[in-house]
């Protein structure tokens, strides 16, 4: 048999199995520790209310004939929730099209599933540091990979190059791992740089919800000329604590076609519709409540509780005088180990003699060596505990 020799080329171990790993055999060995995990960003708060509500709804309507509902609209996801999720970017200002969004289980399976439309010697721009999945989806593909560093001196936004050219850009904002943001300028400079090279933006919108500073874009669509080079892809996951159900979504412009005029979201809807079945119906009921006034309100609350606990590690590593980045627009710390020690020597030393997991920064990428990120969502009792034993 011949195999994808392109997975050979990925790196030995993938940067959460490695922590996982190094977890498992401290608890091995100290079995009675009070371990405090603030590294992987998986949510804590339970879903909705009204969430669970519409999803125990759904439930019944499966049970009974006159409401049973098999396969969605062509796979792409019920009308009803991509109304949904156009009121709520048009109460945003941004305008959509019904039928240029389409639901999907993640934004995780979307960004990878989305470099089937490109041609194979596309080349990707990619930030370092980056969320690992980024690259290791091209590496899959083959593709080659180009990167645009993030630093200390930039903030870790890392601003186009002219001299550079590229197919595909990848853009997270707020970022993981880094909590960085890009103003409406920066994003404006990105957006002119895809068009006057002919390149499509991967904008990656997953933690949008976090962003609190009203003068932030948290849609690429918000920035003129969006349409005719980006992609938006969106999740459930943290605005909604979705990491286990399971639902988002991606929107490709009408406008956005190649150099012959052919439409990325016809590409995008045949592969969707060819290769994937649709998100459950429960799933897609529960994720249309998100969308209600109530539910909106009810999961913003989560939200805000999540900064609560980022705000406050910020307070504490702010005394500390150690130099930081996220938390005010984003679930995320990224921080300067102290004393000039590397990620996994910091890592090492907060799991071994703190009985605290953070995410070393050099899983992100060359540039992130040297920092760590925590999340915002522990619990609040850890997270008050996770900043003791920082400054202890």
């Amino acid at each position: 048999m011949i195999l994808n020799s392109n997975y050979a080329n990925l790196q030995d171990s993938y940067l959460f199995r490695t922590i996982a790993q190094k977890v498992n055999a401290y608890r091995e060995a100290n079995p009675d520790a009070a371990l405090i995990r603030l590294g992987i960003g998986d949510v804590t708060r339970p879903l909705a209310p009204i969430v669970v509500e519409a999803m125990q709804k759904a439930a019944g309507e499966l049970g009974a004939a006159e409401t049973f509902r098999g396969y969605d609209d062509d796979g792409i996801g019920y009308l009803s929730l991509r109304t949904a999720i156009a009121n709520y970017y048009g109460a945003k200002g941004v305008a959509l099209e019904t039928d240029e969004i389409i639901v999907s289980d993640g934004a995780k399976s979307d960004l990878g599933n989305l470099l089937e439309i490109f041609g194979d010697d596309a080349v990707s721009l990619i930030p370092d540091p980056v969320y690992p999945a980024y690259v290791d989806t091209n590496i899959m593909n083959g593709r080659k990979v180009i990167y645009t560093d993030g630093n200390e001196e930039n903030g870790f936004l890392p601003m186009p190059d002219a001299s550079v050219k590229a197919d595909i850009i990848y853009i997270c904002s707020p970022n993981n791992p880094t909590g960085a943001v890009y103003n409406r300028e920066q994003l404006k400079a990105w957006v002119d740089y895809a068009n006057d090279i002919g390149a499509v933006i991967f904008f990656d919108a997953a933690y949008e919800a976090f962003v609190t500073d009203k003068s932030l874009p948290t849609s690429i669509f918000d920035i003129d000329g969006a349409r005719t080079c980006a992609i938006e892809i969106c999740s459930l996951s943290k605005i909604a604590g979705f990491t286990g159900v399971r639902c988002g979504y991606t929107i490709v412009p009408r406008e956005l076609v190649d150099a012959s005029g052919k439409s990325l979201l016809a590409m995008w809807r045949r592969r969707q519709t060819t290769k994937f079945n649709g998100v459950s119906y429960i799933t897609q009921r529960g994720a249309e409540a998100v969308f209600s006034p109530e539910g909106l309100a009810q999961c913003k609350a989560n939200v805000a509780y999540y900064l609560e606990n980022t705000k406050i590690i910020g307070e504490a590593l702010t005394s500390m005088g150690i130099w930081y980045r996220g938390g005010d627009n984003s679930p995320y710390i990224w921080f300067k180990a102290p004393n000039g020690q590397g990620s996994w020597d910091y890592f090492d030393y907060l799991l071994n003699e703190k009985s605290l997991v953070g995410t070393p920064g050099a899983g992100f990428g060359k540039n992130g060596d040297g920092f760590l990120r925590l999340t915002g969502f522990g619990t609040r009792e850890n997270t008050l505990e996770a900043a003791k034993r920082l400054k202890d």
